[in-house]
């Protein structure tokens, strides 16, 4: 690599630690609950608070995100502190004891349940959150309650126990059932957290991680139709004549391409990467915007009109698996179209999703990039998890890259 090269690299590298710190100190300076413990993230662009309710997954993804930071940066006493704050706040509040230690979905900021869903994300943060902490501490019982909750997804999530919430599947499952791509992929994702920390238990993670890659691989990953569907019918088949079963979100089949690269080089899996920068390629091929630039929300897999509304938002979460996904791409093959795809996605969100005036970037773009009225940097779905881990690993791999 040349010395200009070098130096752009450096410079994407340094803007995106200095991001970090502003994005990890925004939300400590405006979203944490001195009183009742936790995190607000309902917060406007300069970081008040529009809603107290309280947003569980968004207290597993905070406390898992500043335990990750010190994990990789070394303990930092606020970052650890916040870390426990949501994980006594998801202990004392948010476990739904009467429904089989499921947890909530949203909570009042004093931890009074608000609402319950059917999917078991919310157990997944927590368990994520858990295993972190305990990865830097040491604590054992956050790995025991880790350990819990990641028996309890694998339990639902492959239909060994009946869903102690009673709320049953969306559809009536006689006529119509299926399996849902986010199920595999956070999965996989959370087995090579609980992996890194926990490596008694390596064989029991090993084996689940490649049920997840059989059917992430295997049912979703459809290069015949040029995509990766979002559900599948519970054969794994695509069922492409009603809309629900052709929508492809490019963000998550992004996101799912680092998990299943991440899989790969644990695995030295060659064929698995291939298969992984190929998901990715597709997604960001058919997801990009070339009118305006961006990722958009959602497409059709045969190109046909799209139900949500949203469809053609740009969000910011899409974003950043983009630039966690090209990076690791390219530190791995080397291949120049991975590096012009990091760029031009880093590009994106610098003109459209950083704040140079308050910090942290906003959360939903209409689709000509401009942030949507009144601007959001936090909702019941964003929070400090996806900006700053992308903003860290994509920093860790560009450091990999340069050879620092």
């Amino acid at each position: 690599m040349d010395a200009q090269s070098t130096e752009k690299l450096v410079c994407a590298r340094d803007w995106l630690k200095g991001q970090l710190d502003i994005c990890a100190d925004f939300w400590l300076e405006h979203g944490m609950d001195a009183e009742h413990g936790g995190i607000y993230t309902c917060l406007d662009r300069a970081g008040n608070i529009y809603s107290m309710d309280k947003s569980v997954w968004m207290q597993g993804r905070c406390a898992w995100t500043y335990a990750y930071l010190c994990h990789v940066y070394g303990i930092r006493d606020e970052w650890l502190a916040a870390s426990r704050s949501c994980l006594d706040f998801l202990e004392e509040h948010c476990v739904n004891h009467a429904a089989g230690d499921r947890l909530y979905f949203t909570v009042t900021d004093d931890g009074r349940p608000l609402r319950q869903r059917r999917y078991c994300f919310s157990e997944g943060f927590y368990c994520i959150g858990n295993a972190e902490y305990y990865g830097v501490t040491g604590d054992a019982e956050m790995l025991a309650r880790a350990r819990r909750a990641y028996q309890l997804i694998y339990d639902l999530n492959n239909g060994l126990v009946e869903d102690p919430t009673g709320l049953g599947p969306k559809t009536i499952a006689e006529t119509r059932s299926g399996r849902s791509l986010g199920d595999a992929m956070i999965f996989l994702n959370i087995i090579s957290i609980m992996r890194r920390v926990d490596p008694e238990h390596t064989q029991e993670y090993d084996r689940h991680a490649e049920e997840c890659v059989q059917r992430i691989v295997g049912e979703h990953y459809r290069p015949e139709l040029g995509c990766t569907l979002e559900s599948v019918n519970a054969q794994g088949e695509p069922e492409l004549w009603y809309t629900a079963g052709r929508v492809v979100n490019p963000g998550h089949d992004i996101e799912c391409s680092w998990f299943l690269m991440d899989q790969a080089e644990y695995a030295c899996d060659e064929e698995l990467f291939k298969t992984a920068c190929d998901i990715f390629r597709l997604a960001i091929e058919a997801g990009w915007d070339d009118e305006f630039g961006g990722i958009l929300y959602f497409i059709d897999a045969k190109g046909l009109p799209t139900e949500a509304y949203e469809h053609d938002m740009k969000l910011w979460w899409p974003h950043d698996e983009a630039l966690i996904a090209a990076s690791k791409a390219y530190l791995k093959t080397k291949d120049a179209y991975y590096l012009e795809w990091f760029y031009k996605v880093l590009n994106y969100c610098k003109d459209h999703f950083a704040d140079p005036e308050y910090g942290e970037w906003y959360g939903y773009l209409r689709r000509d990039g401009i942030p949507t009225a009144p601007p959001t940097k936090g909702s019941t779905f964003k929070g400090p998890f996806h900006v700053p881990r992308a903003l860290s690993m994509a920093e860790q791999t560009l450091t990999k890259i340069i050879g620092e």
